[in-house]
């Protein structure tokens, strides 16, 4: 018989006094927040340079990026449902998310900022909002992807299975559409929320035309280090946000990676299933106990009145018959809701588009052409940096992901490094390549390589854990040379999820550019020709013309790219190399 462990004889264990002091600095942070909200509007923050001032910095960003990541969630869930089991809503949506991923967090802010400014003129709540909604525009357009994508996967006959088992719509998204997808949404959560680090200094600390906006928090602490060429302020910075990464790891991503396994319906080799050290630590917890009892409870009865309601006589009063007939109309209000949710946007997006176009052919053919150059430009970079980011990444993914014992050390780093937003260490990059006297036309790219590589990795990752270890043992057997084994193997294997990754690294480099190609350190403004400095000047400057032009083009540029490149590389691997084992 197994012996129980005692129940702890002390009133207060350690790991109670972890879960006060997780509570209470989410309560102070929400109260900070709030109060930080209802200030008198003040655009223009004076941010103090001290490590003393980082920790409650710290707290403001995480409040803004887990805001952020909260209206992603919803929008994900939402849109992605709706996309998925909607045919005709599927051909709009897709086409807008295709869009909405190619626009810069920058082709947001003068809308934003200035509407939210409008609409809140006394208070710092339009500002702070406008910051969440651009934090919120670098992460959801994957999640977003990604929850679509699961639903449009899900074998019909688990839907068959749900149908048997009389579970009702609501029951059927919660029970079974979302524990299907809950392991690609979490990988794709955290590199959302990784997407929203990488642009935090520009939602924080902006310029647009001739005013200055900075608000509270560590994005902005590390712009003005930068501005002032304070090395010690950035090392204060770098080690900051590097403990809140860690941190996010500890208490919410770890955990969650480990919980959402349950769902998973083929077991990975090379995942680490070992319990994380924070839910091992809070099972001491005599509070986390007390309330699993205590919702174990609330079940226990909530079950036992449905199976008396259940077994009960049928019966039916007059108020049971119209609170089902109102249930059935249900469906059809939240449609006609639904129709005319859409109608008001779609108004919205046309009134925009025809906005957007009457600006455009005012602009001149001169600034048409240079901007097609520097897209020209960019364009070379961006391709520079998928092709280095792939040199590395496609034969140290492949060598990591065959060795389980070699992921289970490599993951929580690999994790740790890709969550790090790389602006944060362009200073440093950027200083030792103008050692080498590397132009900056250059340097952009490389800094490029530093934000997009993780997308290459990830999914190469994913590729490299999924081959068959028979074939491996086959290839063996057969005494197949290392490069035999490469060529017919291992990159044919990797390549239908190498694809979405060099896609979504393409992409990011277009996102990229308009904090790599623009750049200010110790005063000296840092920037070379190319869309993405096109696209930081005019902000800057207040030149809304150029800013709309220079962003439609990179969104033609990027959504054709999507259509005819990625698209016939993802019929390629669709139709020569997919492997189902």
């Amino acid at each position: 018989m197994a012996l129980q462990h005692p129940i702890p004889k002390r009133l207060i264990t350690i790991a109670d006094l972890v879960v006060f002091v997780l509570v209470g600095a989410a309560i102070y942070g929400v109260v900070a927040t709030g109060r930080l909200w209802r200030e008198d509007f003040h655009p223009l923050t004076e941010i103090d340079l001290s490590v003393q001032a980082l920790p409650l910095y710290v707290l403001y960003s995480a409040m803004r990026g887990l805001a952020a990541y909260a209206l992603s969630l919803i929008f994900t869930f939402s849109v992605g449902y709706l996309a998925a089991k909607n045919k005709t809503a599927e051909k709009f949506i897709l086409p807008l998310l295709d869009i909405g991923q190619s626009i810069p967090v920058l082709g947001f802010l003068p809308g934003l900022v200035l509407g939210l400014i409008s609409i809140f003129p006394n208070t710092n709540m339009g500002l702070e909002l406008a910051a969440i909604i651009m934090i919120f525009t670098s992460q959801t357009w994957n999640m977003a992807f990604s929850f679509y994508a699961s639903l449009k996967s899900i074998p019909p006959d688990l839907y068959e299975a749900s149908q048997m088992m009389g579970l009702s719509g609501w029951r059927k998204f919660w029970r079974l559409e979302v524990p299907y997808s809950a392991v690609n949404l979490a990988w794709n959560s955290i590199i959302s929320i990784a997407g929203g680090w990488f642009f935090l200094s520009v939602c924080e600390a902006f310029t647009l035309g001739n005013k200055d906006f900075r608000l509270p928090g560590i994005g902005s602490y590390m712009a003005v280090a930068f501005n002032q060429g304070r090395t010690d302020a950035i090392i204060y910075g770098i080690v900051a946000m590097l403990a809140l990464i860690i941190l996010f790891d500890l208490i919410l991503w770890h955990p969650l990676m480990s919980w959402v396994r349950r769902f998973q319906i083929e077991e990975s080799l090379g995942l680490d299933p070992t319990e994380p050290l924070m839910l091992l630590f809070l099972k001491d917890s005599r509070i986390i106990r007390w309330l699993k009892n205590f919702y174990r409870r609330r079940r226990l009865l909530a079950l036992e009145a449905r199976l008396k309601k259940a077994t009960a006589p049928e019966t039916q009063s007059p108020l049971d018959a119209q609170v089902r007939a109102v249930k059935k109309q249900v469906p059809k209000i939240l449609k006609a809701v639904l129709v005319i949710v859409l109608i008001f946007f779609s108004l919205i997006l046309f009134d925009g588009i025809a906005k957007l176009f009457q600006t455009l052919i005012q602009i001149p053919g001169g600034t048409w052409a240079q901007l097609l150059g520097s897209a020209s430009l960019t364009l070379l970079r961006v391709t520079g940096a998928v092709l280095l980011s792939a040199a590395w990444a496609v034969p140290f993914g492949i060598w990591l992901g065959l060795s389980p014992h070699r992921i289970r050390i490599a993951q929580p780093t690999i994790q740790i490094l890709a969550s790090f937003p790389a602006p944060m260490i362009f200073p440093l990059a950027i200083s030792i390549l103008d050692r080498l006297y590397v132009p900056f036309g250059i340097s952009s790219m490389f800094l490029m390589v530093l934000g997009v590589q993780w997308y290459v990795l990830f999914n190469v990752l994913a590729g490299a854990m999924r081959i068959s270890k028979e074939l491996q043992d086959s290839l063996l057997l057969a005494d197949a040379s290392p490069i035999d084994r490469w060529k017919h193997l291992y990159l044919p294997s990797i390549f239908p999820a190498l694809v979405p990754g060099l896609t979504a690294a393409a992409g990011g480099a277009w996102n990229a550019s308009i904090v790599a190609e623009y750049i200010s350190f110790k005063g000296t403004l840092h920037s070379t020709r190319g869309l993405g400095s096109e696209i930081g000047i005019a902000a800057a400057n207040g030149e809304f013309a150029t800013l709309a032009a220079s962003l439609t083009l990179m969104v033609t540029i990027v959504v054709v790219l999507n259509r005819t490149l990625w698209a016939s590389l993802y019929d390629l691997a669709e139709k020569r190399f997919r492997m189902d084992y």
